[in-house]
């Protein structure tokens, strides 16, 4: 169930006469409307002669630019212009993003690489003081686009981190019943992955799904960690690591324990506020900070309990975010991961082998990947060190000994994060799998919020806020064309994004809304396709729109570059924007809606 119940408070398009009546819309006004309403603009030029004043009266022509010249140097008011002077058949399709402002890093997979550059060095950085951590160019290194991953040695030891905290005892103490969800699976080499009569090694990587508590997870945990010294009393640092992997043993993997309430977690969230800002769950710069509400694991840390062997099988990460990774130890993990470029053919790979790339389990077979060209990093990850996985990273992780692992997400607001963050969304609507980051509320949000200095990144949302507002005024005017009336319900604080009930797609603004069921005052949001697949004229789907298209128009005009001393940056033609025509009139809606 969504927000509360309550009134819309505004007023349909296309109604008249007192509220609470529906007369029958005005076709001609619809229509009128729908065209787009047309006015003379008159200019007073101020004369004087013979010490008298005079005024010579000039009439301006409107000028329209056409649909298919808009970009992001026309205001507001002249994109609204051009989408009323166009006909579009069907549903207006385009994408958000413009290929012209890639910044991609070119990469040339042609040219063959050597085997043993397959395996190329890892990036570390080894942190000696606090002021390292908080060096700019840290920053500057892990988001550049050339750098798929980041190992940072030491991060806990130089920020004194107290990741005793997130001990396994530590757990047990502060929430011993909290919820664990766990994946059993089938230990094995971190380099091997057998297909289910050990025959031959294969990309599927199954595993059953259950729950259990912190408590026995942390009972468990230490009785196979007991067990391993009983086998092999030999080793002196078997509390560090496994010295053998048995393939065929059966394995608890205890994954995705939410640590999101500040209540429960107070001492642990606190003490992550000593990393540096664009490290950290939530920092200005963060998009994942501007999206209004809580995304599980990515907006809010998420903690992993492990054994040796135990698996986060092979993904991109939500919507290609980077993701933060630090080892609580007291074991390693080993890591793979490859450059954002290859996942494509990972891909491939996947459908290949039956297994869904977005939302399966899988494996890489490492001979394919080396065999395909692709050079894969491999590392260890030692207690104490934090993993930075650049935007769109793809990687997979075993664990190597007895350890408990915290990691979240984090979007810093860069023009390479961006673009494969939109890029992804769209791909996400192609396969119907859900954008779980809200990229359209979230884009309309930093607009409205955030001063970007980066012209590539600024060229990106801007592009991406005109584009969503020729698909709202094209969809608002086809749908008052057809005689359908428009309510007005601003959002409220803390609202989260709409998705349809359908297919999942982000709605954003314009919500297709239909009644649960006759008895039941619940409501169910669609896009514009799935509610027209229920029934092409909308008979019975109530439309809602959630911002006035005067407030967009405003965000989309004051949005500007702005130079990194705060000067705004004029990349269009610095003219003044005035919104010349009021919105029609809006007569009373008397429906009540209470979405999910």
């Amino acid at each position: 169930a969504g927000p509360a119940a309550r009134g819309c408070a505004g007023k349909s398009e296309g109604d008249r006469g007192q509220p609470g009546q529906h007369p029958p819309a005005d076709p001609l006004k619809l229509k009128a409307l729908s065209l787009g309403l047309k006015e003379l603009k008159i200019l007073l030029i101020k004369m004087e002669s013979a010490g008298r004043q005079t005024f010579n009266i000039s009439e301006l022509e409107e000028q329209r630019v056409p649909f298919s010249k808009l970009s992001i140097n026309n205001t507001a008011t002249e994109v609204i212009r051009a989408c009323k002077g166009t006909r579009v058949k069907g549903k207006f399709r385009e994408s958000y993003l413009l290929p012209t402002f890639s910044v991609k890093p070119k990469i040339n997979i042609d040219i063959p690489i050597p085997r043993e550059k397959l395996n190329p060095p890892t990036p570390s950085i080894y942190l000696e003081s606090k002021r390292d951590a908080f060096s700019p160019v840290l920053l500057q290194f892990c988001t550049d686009p050339k750098n798929a991953v980041t190992v940072i040695r030491g991060l806990a030891g130089s920020l004194r981190l107290n990741l005793g905290l997130f001990s396994t005892k530590s757990l047990v103490e502060a929430n011993s019943d909290h919820a664990v969800e766990v994946r059993t699976q089938v230990q094995q080499p971190a380099d091997e992955n057998w297909d289910l009569n050990g025959a031959s090694q294969t990309w599927p990587c199954e595993s059953s799904r259950s729950h259990t508590t912190i408590a026995k997870y942390a009972q468990y945990q230490a009785s196979s960690f007991q067990e391993s010294l009983q086998v092999d009393i030999f080793s002196h640092d078997a509390h560090v690591h496994t010295t053998h992997v048995s393939s065929g043993k059966v394995i608890k993997f205890g994954t995705n324990i939410d640590l999101s309430d500040p209540k429960r977690w107070k001492p642990q969230l606190q003490e992550l506020l000593k990393l540096p800002a664009f490290m950290r769950v939530e920092s200005s710069n963060n998009m994942l900070s501007h999206v209004g509400h809580t995304i599980l694991g990515m907006n809010t840390v998420q903690l992993y309990m492990k054994v040796p062997g135990s698996r986060t099988p092979g993904h991109q990460e939500n919507n290609n975010f980077c993701s933060v990774n630090i080892n609580i130890g007291p074991g390693d993990c080993e890591w793979f991961a490859v450059h954002e470029h290859y996942w494509e053919a990972i891909n491939k790979f996947c459908e290949k082998h039956g297994v869904d790339y977005l939302t399966g389990s899988w494996w890489p077979v490492l001979e394919d990947l080396y065999s395909s060209n692709i050079p894969v990093y491999r590392f260890i990850q030692r207690p104490g060190d934090l993993v930075w996985i650049n935007a769109g990273t793809v990687h997979w992780v075993q664990a190597v000994g007895w350890c408990n692992n915290i990691a979240w997400n984090v979007g810093p607001l860069n023009s390479y994060q961006y673009q494969l963050a939109l890029e992804r969304f769209e791909w996400n609507e192609v396969k119907k799998v859900k954008s779980i980051v809200p990229m359209i509320h979230v884009s309309w949000n930093v607009a409205r919020t955030i001063k970007i200095t980066d012209q590539d990144t600024f060229k990106m949302v801007k592009h991406c806020l005109m584009q969503s507002i020729k698909h709202i005024q094209i969809l608002r005017d086809q749908l008052l064309a057809a005689g359908k009336k428009i309510c007005y319900q601003s959002r409220v604080k803390d609202e989260p994004a709409y998705y349809c009930n359908e297919c999942d797609v982000e709605v954003f603004d314009l919500l297709f809304v239909t009644s649960e069921n006759s008895t039941k005052k619940s409501y169910l949001v669609h896009c514009e396709d799935c509610a027209r697949a229920k029934s092409p004229a909308l008979a019975g789907v109530v439309v809602l729109e959630q911002y006035r298209i005067e407030e967009l128009m405003r965000i989309y005009d004051t949005f500007v570059l702005v130079s990194k001393n705060g000067i705004r940056v004029l990349l269009a033609r610095g003219r003044n924007v005035s919104l010349q025509a009021k919105p029609a009139s809006r007569a009373a809606c008397q429906i009540h809606y209470k979405i999910r």
